[in-house]
């Protein structure tokens, strides 16, 4: 395959997945409107501008947009006019539009828990290693592993996909013992192989248990599996995981605009996922990739919660401060708000690519 198709398809998975993603949000906004009597202008699949009317009928229009990346969902009185309409989202009471907002981060949140515990179901891919090379004199070649051989368990031990140890540090822990090692031929013959691994003294960043160098990580055959519960069960705390890292992401970028904002932040923008998700998809396989996703799901969920206009945090706590201050916020400053956060958001979605594009052509981390 070629590069050039390869980048085809890469942009196209990731173009595909944030679309879902942004769709499935929406339409927690869409179907929390209609139960509660707010009318829905339109259901947009991507942004504006209008490439087709889907269906008409009705007081909703449903439209195909040109630009492919998410979805929108436009409610009558959205950005806080038509409040003597009583069907405009501006006339609603003050927990009907905290709902109808706070729905498209729940949708996010579920999506991303249904992600994580369907992957449990159908059995967690576990990581092997493909030698590029062996060092001379080193374990690994006095027991006759030779480039192209991949390594895939320890004394019969696999190691999944996202239990956050990895083959390589497992031999590390197991520095100067013996053991057997689950190997596979470059010829795909699978073989068993004992070996007494250096010892703890003897190791350093660029020196490893075994002796091998140039590994790539792929998934092996043998997955890990879990019962309906467990699967569940796993499905939460990865889920609240997944939260959690998006927090501490967003704090550490905080940090890091605070203490220098001319370095590069430590969080990828949508060039940069779209990298990561194509190296995970063509290294590990579609089911990491929609693990991904599932992170994504997670992240949509927190960056949208945030208090800041024209997010939906941002929206809840307009509506919050309507509430507490009422008529001393005009319908025009709050407009004025929404569209000020939003030139704010694309010049810091700017800002974040640019640096996106420079490790991408650098080759940086």
């Amino acid at each position: 395959m070629t590069g050039l198709v390869q980048s085809i398809i890469t942009i196209v998975l990731f173009v595909g997945i944030l679309g879902i993603l942004v769709v499935i949000h929406e339409l927690g906004h869409f179907v929390t409107a209609r139960l509660a009597n707010v009318r829905v202008l339109e259901f947009g699949v991507g942004f504006p501008p209008r490439a087709k009317v889907l269906r008409s009928k009705g007081e909703t229009i449903y439209t195909l947009n040109w630009l492919p990346i998410g979805g929108f969902v436009k409610l009558e009185g959205e950005d806080g006019d038509g409040a003597d309409d009583p069907r405009s989202f501006a006339a609603q009471r003050w927990i009907t539009k905290m709902l109808i907002l706070v729905a498209g981060v729940g949708m996010n949140v579920v999506l991303a828990f249904a992600i994580f515990t369907g992957i449990a179901l159908i059995g967690d891919p576990t990581i092997g290693v493909r030698v590029g090379a062996v060092q001379d004199g080193s374990p690994a070649a006095q027991v006759g592993i030779q480039a192209g051989d991949s390594v895939v368990s320890i004394d019969g031990g696999y190691y999944g996909a996202f239990d956050g140890e990895s083959l390589l540090a497992g031999l590390r822990e197991r520095a100067g013992e013996t053991v057997e090692l689950g190997v596979v031929r470059a010829d795909g013959t699978k073989e068993t192989l004992t070996v007494t691994l250096r010892p703890e003294a003897e190791l350093s960043a660029t020196v490893g248990a075994l002796g091998v160098s140039g590994l790539q990580a792929f998934t092996t055959d043998v997955p890990i599996s879990y019962t309906p519960a467990e699967a569940v069960s796993i499905g939460v705390e990865r889920t609240v995981g997944a939260l959690g890292l998006i927090v501490n992401g967003l704090g550490s970028l905080v940090g890091s605009i605070a203490e220098d904002p001319t370095a590069p932040p430590p969080v990828a923008g949508p060039v940069g996922i779209a990298q990561q998700i194509g190296d995970v998809f063509w290294q590990l396989g579609p089911i990491v990739t929609l693990y991904v996703a599932g992170i994504l799901s997670a992240n949509l969920a927190v960056v949208n919660i945030l208090p800041f206009p024209p997010l939906d945090g941002g929206r809840m706590l307009m509506i919050t401060l309507k509430r507490l201050f009422g008529a001393r916020i005009s319908v025009r400053a709050e407009q004025l708000t929404y569209m000020v956060g939003f030139v704010f958001l694309f010049g810091f979605l700017i800002w974040i690519t640019g640096f996106d594009i420079i490790r991408g052509l650098t080759g940086g981390g």
